[in-house]
């Protein structure tokens, strides 16, 4: 009996979708990720394209100075932490 719930278990687990992953969510305290968009816009980005939780922070990408750059935002606050050009 115990080996027939091994293996419905098993066999439950291996055709779950990849998609139905957990992915990161933003935490309940988190700024709303337009505010963020907001805070971004004003710090000298021009474009947002990319902006998602991931590891306890905002990251995304974007348009800063004619450049295409990558950066993590703090969840709270919504000011950038760590940015760099995204070669």
């Amino acid at each position: 009996m115990k080996n027939a719930a091994v293996l419905v278990l098993l066999g439950s687990l291996m055709t779950t979708p990849l998609s139905m992953a957990r992915a990161d969510q933003p935490g309940p305290d988190w700024m709303p990720m337009e505010q963020v968009k907001s805070k971004l816009l004003q710090s000298g980005y021009t474009q947002v394209t990319k902006l998602e939780a991931d590891d306890g922070h905002w990251e995304g990408e974007g348009i800063k100075n004619g450049q295409k750059m990558e950066f993590h935002a703090d969840p709270k606050t919504g000011v950038v932490i760590s940015e760099k050009h995204d070669d």
